[in-house]
């Protein structure tokens, strides 16, 4: 269980997280390049009307697909994952706890019992760094929390127990 982190507070939706299965979620980002390179923020709404459009293009031209089969389906880079730097954006969990319209800090609690509080802008630009080379953050995680701009990657808050929005 120490390995899981509750988000409580403002939140329609008390949720927890388990930062051992982020792994397998598209949504990883690669942390040894995600901060030196450049990185282009489209919205959301701004790339689902792209691939959209893209779907309408290809059925008008090609017709209707079928489910993918195993041939087509894509491939996990398996030893991309195993040797990998991992993290995963904060807003993905916010959004789905529900943050509710009062709400504007949120705090992140530690073990040690020290906090660090952030505006709800803030929040939804930090980042959960999960995995070093490969392997779960054991000793002083399970994550240890980024800054969007990753100002703090060589010193990053860490030993993280729950999330409060307040």
């Amino acid at each position: 269980m120490e390995n899981i982190i509750p988000i409580k507070g403002a939140v329609t939706y008390k949720i927890t997280l388990d930062p051992t299965v982020w792994i397998f979620d598209d949504r990883r980002l690669d942390l040894k390049t995600y901060f030196t390179e450049k990185n282009e923020h489209e919205s959301e709404d701004l790339k689902y009307l792209l691939a959209m459009g893209k779907h309408w293009s290809r059925e008008i031209m090609e017709g209707a697909t079928f489910p993918p089969t195993l041939k087509t389906e894509r491939k996990f880079d398996r030893q991309g994952m195993k040797t990998g730097t991992f993290g995963i954006e904060i807003k993905y969990f916010l959004k789905n706890a529900g943050v509710q319209d009062d709400a504007t800090r949120v705090v992140f609690e530690c073990k040690d019992g020290s906090e660090h509080s952030f505006s709800l802008e803030e929040a939804n630009t930090l980042i959960f760094k999960f995995s070093q080379d490969g392997k779960p953050l054991t000793e002083d995680g399970p994550v240890h929390l980024l800054l969007g701009d990753g100002s703090n990657v060589d010193h990053p808050i860490k030993n993280i127990s729950a999330i409060r929005v307040e």
